[in-house]
């Protein structure tokens, strides 16, 4: 590349034998991406149809499962893209886009199921207020919270590192991660500092919660009959599974590459995937199955089919 690209493109260097399984990648990547469409709308259909599922519980359900189908929609194309091209390269506004938009849905994934778990603790522990506390606006409100707060933050991080000068032009990824910063000429405390502001604000401090509320639904329940446990559990565990997934799943990327280990191309590659394909499909398996209501929704939508 001449210095006029250098300046303005970045080269991928992240995937695995691209030449030798470029169109199994690609078939494989376009059906995922199919499967992710299409289970998570089919889930968000049912509840938006369905006059029992407009409950806050459901809204929430169906936000992640938006916010899954825009987290797939911001990154599939440029891989599918980039199976099929020649030369992996990415211009680095472009770059800062994928980094802002990666971030931001990730981080309203915790906030979101934080807003659920704070849902499922006012309706058990506190059933008789409910009512009153999670209102059609509140709701709303804890939605555009959920969206908004995450944005802005990496918005001001993406404004701190996007007039930072490049000393490097060879990205180990395949998509514009936290890793993205190696490429400066120079890395700054800043940026470090803020970024875990920005790492405890949507990440820690909503796990925190979520364990806070749960263990109080437990403690709570666990002093009533087996029937409530039992009814308290089904509504929870699958939040609970989903926390569990996708937190194991950020590790990697939150806390693993910061340390600036080096892993191999293959073990950077598999991970990356695995965060890709693996949790978007994860979501609806999980609501879709172990959700009563919806499975009960999505059982009779697949009987009636011809």
């Amino acid at each position: 590349m001449d210095d006029k690209v250098n300046v303005t493109f970045i080269l991928i260097d992240g995937y695995v034998e691209l030449h030798k399984y470029r169109y199994l990648y690609f078939v494989m990547m376009l059906t995922v991406y199919i499967l992710v469409i299409c289970s998570n709308s089919t889930i968000v259909y049912l509840i938006w149809n369905h006059q029992n599922l407009h409950e806050p519980m459901y809204i929430f359900i169906a936000a992640l499962l938006i916010n899954s189908v825009l987290f797939s929609t911001v990154n599939y194309p440029k891989l599918l893209i980039d199976f099929l091209s020649e030369r992996q390269i990415i211009s680095y506004p472009a770059c800062l886009f994928q980094f802002q938009m990666f971030y931001s849905l990730s981080a309203s994934e915790f906030l979101l199921l934080a807003a659920m778990s704070y849902d499922r603790y006012v309706s058990i522990c506190k059933p008789l207020q409910y009512q009153t506390i999670m209102t059609k606006t509140n709701v709303n409100v804890l939605l555009v919270v959920a969206w908004l707060v995450p944005t802005c933050q990496i918005a001001v991080f993406i404004v701190l590192i996007a007039k930072k000068k490049l000393c490097a032009f060879t990205f180990k990824g395949i998509m514009c991660n936290s890793t993205i910063q190696t490429l400066h000429c120079v890395r700054t405390t800043l940026l470090n500092v803020y970024g875990l502001v920005v790492l405890v604000n949507v990440v820690i401090f909503p796990i925190i919660f979520i364990l806070f509320t749960y263990t109080r639904i437990f403690i709570i329940t666990y002093r009533n009959s087996r029937e409530v446990r039992r009814k308290a559990a089904q509504t929870c565990l699958p939040h609970l599974i989903v926390l569990i997934n996708f937190s194991c799943l950020s590790v990697y990327d939150v806390l693993l590459l910061r340390i600036g280990t080096e892993f191999p191309k293959s073990v950077r590659f598999i991970m990356t995937l695995q965060m890709l394909i693996y949790h978007p499909l994860f979501n609806p398996i999980i609501y879709g199955l172990k959700m009563k209501e919806i499975y009960k929704h999505l059982k009779s939508l697949f009987c009636k089919m011809p």
